[in-house]
């Protein structure tokens, strides 16, 4: 495992996601009220990349009482927790997502992988 640049704090706003490419392995990096949370870009339903899908954020139902997020996959529309990867809507059982530790250094986003 190895901690990897992925992108500026500057380039993903409040409520939006970004795909990386990290050794191979598309990622994506999503940024819920400042939080920073990364998982597979690959939904594991059809293979759609979840970065064209859309976030989802909900104030008040995260940890502690701050926002949470859920990435809707823009083909069929599952759900996962951002910050799990977990599958949390579809009508048939499918895999969760690998999520992956983000840091924040000097502005810079590092993704351990």
């Amino acid at each position: 495992m190895g901690r990897h640049l992925v992108c500026s704090e500057s380039d993903i706003a409040s409520g939006g996601m970004l795909k990386a490419t990290v050794n191979g392995l598309d990622i994506l990096v999503a940024n819920v009220d400042g939080s920073y949370y990364a998982t597979d870009d690959t939904c594991t339903h059809s293979g759609a990349s979840l970065s064209e899908g859309t976030l989802r954020q909900e104030e008040g139902k995260g940890e502690g009482g701050g926002a949470c997020g859920t990435i809707v996959c823009g083909w069929h529309k599952a759900e996962f927790d951002c910050a799990t990867g977990k599958l949390s809507k579809f009508p048939a059982p499918i895999r969760d997502l690998g999520s992956y530790k983000v840091t924040v250094e000097s502005g810079s986003l590092f993704v351990e992988v």
